[in-house]
């Protein structure tokens, strides 16, 4: 990146690559089906176990010379260096020039972690203490509103990586949250959501956290304003303020300025992203509710992740092997998608935060060098919560036209048995990634037909829509249950992946140029659309966007 050095050759310029180009050709024709037929413990050959969490990858397009030609792929970009690099603190980061140590918030060995010659793991125990006393005086209620009534609830207010990371963990982990303290998030820029989350709540009972590592991004500052002008209005004073605010930021002056005591506001570092930021003092609404026991249960679970990728060879790492087959299908195969399908309740909000950890980190359609990609990288996330998704969305992954990738997600007991409703559960579960893996021939359609008394020209025309290809790859995960422990290894686990991908197709899995560009022009927009007049063209808008903004004003001058 200094130039002293010429760059590597491109992934796709790669002999690793060619030849794994040259391997899909033989894979092309194989049925899993058959391979299942002709291999008895396709099932044991390819499970995994780590840090708690059961991989079952037997349902992939692969055999064993996949795996390995994957694994050199891997090694010929330098991922057992990277990984390394990453723990060490090194400037992986290389757009920022800045480490992306995440891996630090949850560091139970003990040792220390230099950045710049400088450890970092005092400052992020100062800060684990003091979330620690933080959640202790308010759960204890020994710190209390104004009126001195205990706290009911807390809303934390921020966007990004400072909500949806912070959202699944609670949501994911709402069996074990305190009955004294309810949990909301504020993100949207929209008064409907606003009006929402505040509608029904005390101000003299409320809490809330200001969640911005510049203070500065619009849409948590908006909130914020309005919450603290809800609070003001409804009984609360501006010296209760520093009772009822506290804040996770980088810049404590602009904190300050806000009203927000600084014995309340809580640090976020360089070297930690937004959407690796849950495991920080991001995370202090989760641990109001869960309490400070459950959440180091969670980074615990993390950590065991983190050292299994950091130790395990490749061929055998959880991490790595789900990210090369996420890079086989992509780059060989042109999946242009991959669905994660959570059948359990309190996972419903995976889907959304591994949207933002994967498309904000690696969609990305330019190297670190400032080299074009030749070569696809980076899928599109999506997916919901299973069974619901089997009567909308798996009709097209059964027999669409665009190949879709799944990982379906486990657990194996219920926080709520319910009669025998977690066993039916997990059958559609299991019986969701037969189906796509074995598909339904034409034969078997048409004797099904045939059975039913169809005539030959019914049974010509329907059997066709009743074949289902099949060979459609997919993960399972799978795990005891949805603990704290084992919902902070499957985050983990995902993190790893996506940097295992992003390594490998050569692109910075830390920086989110294309975000900053939306919200350069959010300004621009914003403040022509609350000038006294704006005339869109004079201030460089494209024809649409001044229109839309004349239709905007129109509207808000009849009101």
């Amino acid at each position: 990146m200094d130039g002293s050095t010429s760059p590597p050759a491109q992934l796709d310029q790669l002999d690793e690559f060619k030849t794994l180009f040259d391997h899909l050709s033989s894979i092309l024709s194989l049925q899993m089906r058959e391979q299942f037929a002709n291999d008895k413990n396709r099932f044991k050959q390819y499970s995994l176990q780590a840090a708690g969490l059961n991989l079952d990858y037997s349902k992939n397009r692969i055999n064993q010379t996949t795996i390995k030609l994957l694994c050199k792929l891997a090694c010929a970009r330098d991922l057992p260096k990277a990984i390394q690099a990453m723990f060490n603190g090194e400037h992986i980061n290389k757009s920022e020039n800045r480490p992306a140590l995440h891996t630090a918030l949850r560091n139970y060995s003990g040792e220390s972690i230099l950045v710049d010659g400088k450890d970092v793991m005092p400052g992020v125990q100062n800060t684990l203490n003091r979330m620690k006393e933080f959640c202790w005086s308010i759960r204890s209620q020994q710190w209390r509103g104004f009126s001195n009534k205990p706290f009911t609830d807390v809303v934390s207010i921020g966007i990004g990586g400072s909500y949806l990371g912070p959202r699944l963990a609670s949501q994911s982990l709402k069996p074990y949250w305190s009955k004294q303290i309810n949990c909301h998030y504020l993100a949207n820029i929209d008064g409907s959501d606003l009006t929402e989350v505040l509608q029904g709540l005390n101000p003299e009972t409320t809490l809330f956290i200001v969640q911005s590592k510049s203070f500065n991004t619009q849409e948590t500052l908006k909130n914020a304003s309005a919450c603290r002008e809800w609070f003001l209005h409804n009984g609360g004073s501006q010296a209760d303020l520093a009772r009822h605010f506290s804040a996770v930021t980088a810049n404590v002056a602009k904190a300050k300025e806000f009203g927000i005591a600084g014995q309340n506001i809580f640090p976020m570092w360089d070297w930690v992203g937004g959407r690796y930021s849950l495991w920080s003092a991001i995370g202090l609404p989760l641990m109001l509710t869960i309490g400070y026991e459950h959440f180091r249960e969670m980074l615990l679970g993390a950590y065991e992740m983190d050292c299994h990728f950091k130790t395990a060879p490749l061929e055998q790492n959880m991490p790595v092997l789900m990210g090369l087959l996420g890079i086989w299908y992509v780059s060989f195969f042109n999946a242009q998608s991959h669905a994660v399908l959570p059948y359990d309740h309190y996972l419903q909000g995976l889907p959304a935060h591994i949207q933002q950890l994967d498309m904000e980190s690696n969609g990305k359609s330019v190297d670190i060098y400032g080299r074009t990609l030749n070569y696809q990288a980076g899928p599109i996330i999506w997916g919901g919560v299973g069974s619901n998704g089997q009567h909308a969305y798996h009709q097209l992954l059964h027999q669409g036209t665009q190949f879709a990738p799944c990982d379906f997600i486990m657990p194996l007991t219920s926080h709520n048995p319910v009669d025998h409703f977690h066993a039916l559960l997990a059958s559609n579960c299991f019986s969701q990634s037969q189906a796509l893996m074995q598909g339904k021939s034409l034969q078997q359609a048409q004797a099904e037909l045939k059975e039913q008394g169809k005539s030959e020209e019914e049974i010509n025309i329907i059997a066709p829509q009743k074949e289902i290809p099949g060979n459609i790859p997919s993960n399972t995960l799978y795990f005891d249950k949805s603990t704290p422990k084992a919902v902070g290894a499957l985050i983990a686990l995902y993190e790893h992946k996506v940097f295992v991908q992003g390594q490998i197709w050569g692109v910075n899995s830390f920086d989110q140029w294309g975000v900053e560009l939306g919200k350069q022009l959010g300004d621009k927009v914003h403040e022509c659309l609350l000038a006294e007049s704006c005339m869109g063209e004079k201030m460089g808008f494209d024809d649409s966007t001044s229109g839309l903004i004349k239709a905007f004003r129109a509207m808000q001058d009849k009101l």
